[in-house]
């Protein structure tokens, strides 16, 4: 089994903020992460496709293509903007890196598991900053 990854990057602001709670519960529990002007982050999104080598090609995918899709398909949803107000995906949802990196999956894995003829889609890494991830497998 090969593992393949491509990285992309995305500027993005974000406020955490649980709605059916009070302001005070929400910065006691989410800190200064539940500013009410927002905050931003420079997001790395890792793609990591796991297969068997294409005897025509020697790939288990296209890295360009790969990478075609996550842009069209996520960053250009995501990056420079508000991940609470303008990003359909994430409309009514905790914008959290863990919410944040389930909804990328639901949008990638179909159509990876597409682009990759002897691959699927292995794992989703976010970083949120150099030192905070969260890693999804599908699961």
């Amino acid at each position: 089994m090969i593992y393949v990854s491509r990285k992309e990057h995305f500027n993005a602001a974000h406020k955490l903020y649980n709605p059916a709670w009070s302001k005070e519960k929400n910065v006691e529990v989410f800190g200064p992460c539940a500013n009410e002007n927002w905050h931003g982050h420079n997001f790395e999104l890792i793609v990591t496709v796991k297969g068997t080598p294409d005897p025509d090609t020697g790939f288990v995918v296209d890295l360009k293509k790969l990478s075609n899709l996550i842009k069209s398909e996520i960053i250009e949803k995501v990056d420079h903007k508000n991940l609470n107000l303008d990003v359909d995906f994430m409309e009514g949802k905790l914008a959290s890196c863990e919410i944040l990196i389930i909804e990328f999956w639901k949008i990638l894995a179909p159509k990876v598991n597409d682009l990759a003829k002897y691959g699927q889609l292995h794992q989703l890494k976010l970083y949120e900053t150099p030192r905070n991830f969260v890693e999804y497998f599908g699961e």
